[in-house]
């Protein structure tokens, strides 16, 4: 496989899905120009997130996998590979999700897991984690605190993904926040997070976040592309932007991997495992 240019995004995004689709449409020809092949955007990009963590209030549209809209992002991205993240429908009940979309249409959906705080009252958790193909390698999809368990990534790279997505709506710490998000610790964790996730399970991780603030929350930002061995190839910092890196897969992977392959290496069966009802 040729080099992959990958783009992850650190933007700000709302309610008014119209603004949303003028951006999306801005940041693609961006990151085309860049020669990218996947593009990142951040978790909750059609409708924005939650104004707040402490309960149900404000919640953003609800969307259907299959509707009208997915369908828009999927006509925006034709050649590129581009994630997403939305409020899905499914009947009655909201998701936290992320789809993966391509001029062919979706490649990909995944529905948040793990959820921080008041955002259970808001949306029901989805309960698994699976690798697809796409154009650009086998890709997997994670949302934000998804990536605080070590369980969620090393699901995705056991059932073969080469490149993970991460997209987060992180926010800055909600006591005693740092006036520079650079000093903020959930800034530190979240970037933390991503070099730790890359490294253990010697993957391409494509990070992408929201910026700027909406509602109650301050977001840190800090998109960015860390390579098989944690190092950092591309960051936006904490401001918006797109971290761009361009990757030799095969042989990053072979490089990382060609000595202590971790998933090789393990032992299942000296690890504990959780009690089943």
């Amino acid at each position: 496989m040729p080099p992959v240019t990958v783009a992850a995004v650190a933007a700000n995004f709302g309610r008014d899905l119209d603004t949303t689709f003028a951006a999306i449409t801005r940041i693609l020809a961006e990151a085309r120009a860049a020669g990218a092949s996947l593009v990142a955007l951040p978790e909750a990009t059609l409708g924005g997130y939650l104004a707040s963590l402490d309960g149900p209030a404000d919640l953003p549209p609800a969307l259907d996998v299959d509707g009208p809209e997915v369908r828009r992002l999927a006509e925006l991205a034709g050649d590129l590979v581009v994630t997403a993240g939305l409020c899905e429908a499914d009947g009655a009940t909201r998701y936290n999700t992320a789809v993966c979309v391509s001029g062919d249409g979706v490649l990909g959906v995944h529905r948040k897991v793990h959820q921080p705080l008041g955002e259970g009252l808001s949306y029901a958790a989805g309960e698994a984690f699976d690798a697809f193909d796409t154009p650009v390698g086998r890709l997997g999809m994670m949302i934000c605190y998804d990536k605080a368990f070590p369980e969620s990534a090393r699901s995705l790279a056991v059932d073969g993904a080469d490149i993970i997505c991460c997209l987060s709506a992180w926010p800055a710490a909600r006591t005693n926040p740092s006036p520079d998000l650079r000093d903020d610790r959930w800034t530190r964790r979240f970037d933390l997070f991503d070099r730790a996730r890359a490294l253990e399970n010697q993957v391409l991780w494509v990070s992408a976040n929201q910026a700027g603030t909406f509602g109650s929350l301050r977001f840190v930002a800090s998109a960015k592309v860390v390579d098989a061995g944690g190092d950092v190839l591309a960051s936006t910092g904490v401001a918006p932007g797109i971290a761009v890196a361009t990757v030799d897969l095969d042989a990053m992977l072979s490089a990382a991997r060609g000595g202590m392959f971790h998933l090789r290496d393990r032992r299942p069966a000296a690890y504990l495992m959780e009690a089943t009802a």
